[in-house]
């Protein structure tokens, strides 16, 4: 007996963030599979999918965002269904990768929890993953399997250069952790010159501007960062820059967190305009100040490439971690 057996893609979506996992699904010109989710009385998750995924390459969509633990638990118990469902192949999606600020022991007694994460998603079954912007490139090391780390660089590159020239821009880096990527930035950017601010951490969520290195005034300071959270580092450092004349302060961050008082923060703060990637459901009209691009169309290409066993990495000229 012959069978020609033909590749089938299916992408679901978790409860996290659907409206990207919609958006992902049109811009390959498909439509989000059928899937139940839904809890029990007690709490416990219930998955079922409520369309065949024998002999499929299944993508699993779903963002790790508030309530976080939740929703990583839910990506878990999904993978593990299509597993059992004889998929042939299981790719969880996460662009927003929960726990990567646990990448190291900073003080004794503390865990390692993006490693647990990475370790929890490949035993339930997962057998490639998907994310973007990663705090640390050293998380890629936490994955037995293939990573696949996106950038939004050059989304958010275009988008400066839609709206400023490059030469009146300084790349400013909130503190040493982004000092890499204020760089990568600057490289594409022709003219764009850098600026280095110290910080230092008081507490968790809390930290202190120290000092501004860099030609900063009657420039436009463009901060860059992977995330903003609570945005008491990006706000002090925008009121740093303002204090030393910059005429006038924007935000880029790939991850839109925006937890506690981030946006309170972020209104009386110098900074005129925040832009940040829907990797995380954000309200915008939340906060005048904010403007969201849409990263979809860079997971789509990825998704696809995958799924049709072209490079990865072409689609960012090799500038993906």
């Amino acid at each position: 007996m012959e069978v020609v057996t033909k590749k089938r893609m299916q992408i679901f979506s978790g409860r996290g963030h659907p409206e990207l996992g919609r958006e992902v699904a049109d811009h390959l010109g498909m439509a989000l599979g059928a899937v139940d989710v839904h809890e029990f009385a007690n709490g416990e998750l219930y998955v079922r999918y409520q369309e065949n995924v024998r002999g499929s390459d299944v993508f699993v969509v779903q963002t790790h965002c508030e309530p976080i633990n939740e929703r990583i638990m839910e990506q878990l118990v999904m993978i593990d269904a299509a597993k059992r469902a004889s998929a042939k192949r299981i790719i969880a999606v996460a662009p927003f990768y929960g726990y990567a600020r646990q990448d190291k022991k900073g003080r004794s007694r503390e865990p390692i929890t993006a490693r647990l994460l990475a370790n929890m998603l490949r035993t339930a079954g997962a057998d490639r993953v998907v994310s973007v912007d990663l705090h640390t490139g050293q998380i890629q090391g936490f994955f037995d399997g293939p990573l696949d780390a996106l950038t939004t660089l050059p989304l958010l590159v275009g988008w400066l250069q839609d709206h400023y020239r490059d030469s009146e821009l300084v790349i400013a880096s909130p503190d040493a952790g982004r000092v890499r990527l204020a760089e990568k930035f600057i490289s594409r950017l022709d003219g764009a010159q850098p600026a280095y601010l110290a910080k230092t951490r008081t507490g968790h969520n809390m930290a202190q501007t120290l000092a501004v290195v860099g030609d900063v005034e009657d420039r436009v300071c463009v901060l860059v960062d992977d995330m903003i959270d609570t945005a008491g580092t990006i706000c002090g450092a925008a009121e740093a820059l303002a204090e030393r004349g910059a005429a006038s302060v924007i935000a880029l961050a790939t991850h839109g967190v925006l937890s506690g008082p981030a946006m309170e923060r972020i209104e009386a703060s110098p900074i005129e305009r925040v832009v940040v990637t829907n990797t995380l459901p954000v309200q915008q009209q939340a906060l005048s100040k904010l403007e969201v691009v849409s990263i979809a169309p860079t997971i789509a290409s990825t998704m696809r490439a995958i799924f049709e066993d072209e490079s990865v990495s072409e689609l960012f000229d090799d500038q993906n971690q």
